[in-house]
C-alpha cells in the first residue's frame, strides 16, 4: 500500500498534466512487453510490435547499443537495451522519467533531461538498480511470461560515471524505441488521454480535490488527508507542501506508479482508460450477438478488471442511463456482475463473461488487429 499524505496546502496544489509523457510511456511499454499481463488492453499492440523484437540480438550489456538502431535486429537491440535499465520491478532508476512540474509533452526535451542527470545522482541510482537484481519481485500486477536471467544494464559502468558517449547512445536508445514502439500508435494514445484528463477535469471543476481524487476508484481511495493507492511495498509519501502531479499513462496497467526517490517532485502515473472498438478488436460475431453496445461494455469491464459505471459510459461513449440499462442486461444474462464500494458501483465480467469473450476471440491472442486509422478507436 503507498499512503500519500495530504496538508490542506498540497489539496490546492494538485496537478493534471494534460498529455502522457513520452517517457513515461517508453518505460511502462517496456514493461508491458515482460509481461503477459493485460492481454485484453495490451495484446494487439504486442502482436503489432512482435515483428520488431525478431532478428538479431542485441544484449543488454552491450554499449554500442544506440549505434545499431538502423541495423538488422534494431528493434529486438534497443528494447533489449533498454529492458536492461526498466525491469518490471522492483526498481527503475528515476532519471528516465524526469519529473518537471505540468510534465513533458516533448521526447526531446525528456531526453534532454535524461542525459543532463547529475553524476552523482547516476552513481546513486545505478547502485540500487545493481541491489535490486536479486529481487524476485515483479511489479504491480505484472509476472512474467517466463523467468529469465536478469541482464546487465546497458553501459551500466560508463553511465553511472556521466560518460558523455554512454549518455548519447541512451538518448539515441530511447528516441529509437519511441519512433518504432510508440510513435506509431500515438493517434490512440493521444485520444484516450484527451477523454481522461477531461473527463478528470470536469470533476476537478464540479467538485474540487477531493473529487478529483475520489476518480481513482478502485486503484486509491480517498480516505482524508491520506490516498491510499494499491502498491507492491508498504510505502508513505509525504508531500509536505508540494502537491501532487498526476500524469496518465497509456502504457501504466490497472495500478499507478510514482517515483522511488520522495524527494523528488510527487507524481502519481496513473493509467487511462484505452478507447475501443469492438469489432474491430474482438469480431464482429460477439456484436452480433449481443449487440454492439453490451459487447463493447462487456470487453471493457473485463479489460479493466473493474469499472465504475461513469467509466464505462465513458470508454464506450454512451449516455450515463443507457450504460446502466445495458449493464443490467450483461448481470441479468450472468455475464458481469456488480458490487457497492463505498458511493462506488463497481462492475466486474463473470467467468461466463470472460468465456465468452475468449470464445469469440475478444481475449485471444489471435484476434485480428485492425488497420490503424484516424479515429477515437485504440488497435489494442
Amino acid at each position: 500500500m503507498l499512503r500519500i499524505h495530504f496538508t490542506a496546502q498540497d489539496l490546492e496544489y494538485v496537478r493534471i498534466a494534460r498529455s502522457s509523457d513520452p517517457l513515461w510511456e517508453i518505460v511502462c511499454s517496456v514493461c508491458r512487453l515482460q509481461t503477459d499481463e493485460g492481454r485484453l488492453a495490451f495484446g494487439p499492440w504486442r502482436r503489432a510490435v512482435a515483428p520488431l523484437l525478431r532478428g538479431g540480438g542485441g544484449g543488454g550489456g552491450r554499449e554500442g547499443g544506440g549505434e545499431r538502431a538502423e541495423g538488422s535486429g534494431a528493434g529486438r537491440a534497443v528494447a533489449v537495451a533498454l529492458r536492461s535499465l526498466m525491469p518490471s520491478g522492483p526498481y527503475i532508476p528515476d532519471f528516465l522519467t524526469p519529473a518537471v512540474d505540468g510534465g513533458i509533452a516533448d521526447l526531446r526535451q525528456g531526453v534532454d533531461r535524461v542525459l543532463a542527470t547529475p553524476r552523482s545522482r547516476l552513481r546513486r541510482e545505478f547502485t540500487l538498480l545493481a541491489e535490486s537484481g536479486a529481487g524476485a519481485f515483479v511489479g504491480p500486477g505484472a509476472r512474467p511470461v517466463a523467468r529469465a536471467a536478469r541482464l546487465r544494464p546497458f553501459a551500466a559502468e560508463r553511465l553511472a560515471r556521466g560518460d558523455a558517449e554512454a549518455l548519447r547512445a541512451l538518448g539515441g536508445l530511447l528516441t529509437a524505441y519511441d519512433a518504432k514502439f510508440v510513435a506509431p500508435y500515438r493517434p490512440w494514445i493521444d485520444a484516450a488521454m484527451a477523454s481522461d484528463v477531461a473527463w478528470r477535469s470536469r470533476e476537478l471543476a464540479a467538485g474540487g480535490t477531493r473529487a478529483l481524487l475520489e476518480t481513482f476508484r478502485p486503484m486509491a481511495r480517498w480516505s482524508p488527508p491520506v490516498l491510499e493507492v494499491t502498491y507492491p511495498v508498504d510505502r508513505d509519501l509525504h508531500l509536505a507542501g508540494r502537491g501532487l502531479l498526476l500524469v496518465p499513462s497509456y502504457f501504466c496497467w490497472r495500478k499507478p506508479i510514482t517515483l522511488f526517490d520522495g524527494d523528488l517532485l510527487p507524481v502519481l502515473v496513473y493509467p487511462v482508460a484505452k478507447p475501443v472498438q469492438l469489432p474491430a478488436v474482438s469480431g464482429a460475431s460477439l456484436a452480433r450477438l449481443l449487440g454492439p453496445t453490451r459487447a463493447a461494455l462487456l470487453y471493457e469491464v473485463a479489460a479493466r478488471g473493474c469499472a465504475t459505471t461513469s467509466e464505462l459510459a465513458l470508454a464506450v461513449g454512451c449516455s450515463l442511463p443507457n450504460t446502466c440499462q445495458q449493464l443490467a442486461i450483461l448481470r441479468e444474462a450472468g455475464l458481469a456482475a456488480c458490487r457497492k464500494e463505498g458511493r462506488c458501483v463497481l462492475h466486474h465480467p463473470t467467468p461466463l463473461g470472460r468465456q465468452l469473450l475468449e470464445e469469440s476471440g475478444a481475449g485471444s491472442s489471435e484476434r485480428p488487429l485492425p488497420v490503424p486509422r484516424p479515429a477515437t478507436v485504440s488497435p489494442w
